[in-house]
């Protein structure tokens, strides 16, 4: 039993890119300017047992990603700017809600929070370079049945 973050990220990557929404989607968190139009990047944020869900053998994980989508601030028309960020997100979360389990690879993508913080986003900026970016933070919480195994 090990967690297989490839896999895991795969699908929910596939979903970014079946919006067909996206310019660029990323497997990384960018270090540097993502570019023009919506860019969407995924990476582990952290790793967590969850003692409600382990037995006596094997513990279950909660595995945060941290999904990032950005449009520079200054794209035209800037009243479209939010528009277009919340507009992928709301695709992003609709498809991490109809395929909650992503293909079956995961328990489940924790909606609502029962382990910590459930499924959303908050919106701000980030700078790379001379350009600031539209943002929206995607909390994407995956929990893993049996992921390791407990042994005396």
């Amino acid at each position: 039993m090990t967690l297989d973050l490839t896999t895991y990220r795969a699908h929910a990557l596939s979903h970014a890119q079946g919006l067909g929404l996206f310019e660029q989607v990323l497997g990384h968190e960018p270090v540097s300017a993502p570019g023009s139009g919506l860019t969407y990047a995924l990476w582990v944020k952290g790793i967590r047992p969850i003692p409600a869900r382990s037995g006596l053998d094997a513990v279950t994980a909660r595995l945060e990603l941290t999904g990032r989508v950005f449009l520079p601030a200054d794209t035209q028309p800037e009243d479209d700017v939010d528009v277009a960020v919340t507009g992928a997100v709301d695709g992003l979360m609709a498809a991490y809600s109809s395929d909650f389990q992503l293909g079956g690879t995961v328990a489940n993508v924790d909606l609502l929070g029962a382990h910590g913080p459930g499924l959303g986003a908050d919106f701000g900026y980030a700078r790379f370079d001379s350009t600031t970016y539209r943002v929206a933070t995607l909390t994407v919480p995956l929990i893993i049945n049996d992921a390791w195994t407990e042994a005396p």
